[in-house]
């Protein structure tokens, strides 16, 4: 299901912002973009995600800013003797060449690579994963309290069609209990013609073509598994654990029953039933897609 949430924080002269989108998936597809450089983040927070969803292309991001001037400079005593060692050698080369070359300042010295360098504060670095978790659980609060809201709305769509399907598998019932009656006379006429115009014809071989036939065109079965199919999907949108997959199966189990109800027809009032019914099934099947 479609979601969305974000959040703020901060630890020290660290500040974070996170970014948490979701979209439709048939299953649970994760794309994180973190900072570098905080050992194990990234499988924290995929453990966390996959404990949390089953379903969803979910794409989660951390911004990480620090403000400058709370960072400590520190001199590197070791790279500053380097440095000036390196300078020394140049002074000499110089001379030896003839060349004058200006004496470099403090700050000339001071901005060679690695003499002067920004660190963060130890501790801090050190406490940056453990506080970033910690306002993982409620951004994922946010984000599941909004699916949870899409997915109440989705229940009373499907619920609708669930009983739009309900109806008309009922009318399904009637139409062919309804027919019954006619069909038998019609297969009286037909074997009565038949052994008019075929003497030679076994009765027997006859009467069990006939009743095949009449077993082929009889939907009951089809009818008592719809029926059985609006049951369970109820029970599945009853219970409170994912249930996308199960009814998304469901789902084509429902469309293959319809299919069938139209093929064994034979009339066209439960014909356009048929059609009716398939149309609503399918209409539940693309907002199921949408269902953890």
């Amino acid at each position: 299901m479609t979601a969305f949430a974000s959040r703020r924080g901060a630890l020290g002269a660290t500040g974070w912002a996170w970014e948490m989108r979701g979209v439709n998936a048939r299953g649970l597809d994760l794309r994180l973009r973190l900072p570098d450089g905080i050992d194990g983040l990234e499988p924290a927070i995929r453990a966390a995600l996959q404990d949390r969803f089953n379903r969803g292309n979910i794409t989660l991001g951390l911004r990480l800013t620090r403000e400058e001037g709370q960072q400590a400079a520190t001199l590197d005593e070791a790279q500053l003797d380097r440095m000036l060692q390196a300078l020394d050698a140049v002074q000499d080369r110089a001379m030896a060449m003839g060349v004058t070359l200006a004496q470099p300042t403090a700050a000339d010295v001071l901005n060679l690579r690695g003499v002067l360098s920004q660190r963060s504060d130890e501790a801090e670095a050190e406490a940056l994963k453990p506080a970033l978790l910690a306002d993982l659980a409620p951004l994922l609060d946010d984000f599941a309290a909004m699916r949870a809201s899409e997915g109440a709305a989705l229940k009373q769509v499907i619920e609708g069609q669930l009983q739009r399907i309900a109806a008309l598998v009922e009318e399904a019932a009637t139409a062919a209990e309804s027919r019954r009656d006619e069909v038998r006379a019609n297969m009286g006429a037909a074997l009565r013609r038949v052994m008019e115009e075929a003497s030679e014809a076994d009765p027997d071989r006859v009467a069990q073509e006939l009743a095949l036939i009449a077993v082929k065109s009889d939907v009951t079965e089809e009818v008592d598994r719809l029926r059985a199919h609006i049951a369970a999907a109820r029970a599945l949108l009853a219970d409170p654990a994912p249930a996308g997959r199960k009814l998304d199966f469901l789902a084509q189990e429902f469309n293959r029953e319809a299919n069938t109800l139209c093929s064994k027809s034979g009339a066209p009032g439960l014909t356009a039933i048929g059609l009716d019914l398939k149309a609503t099934i399918d209409q539940m099947r693309e907002q199921i897609q949408n269902v953890e």
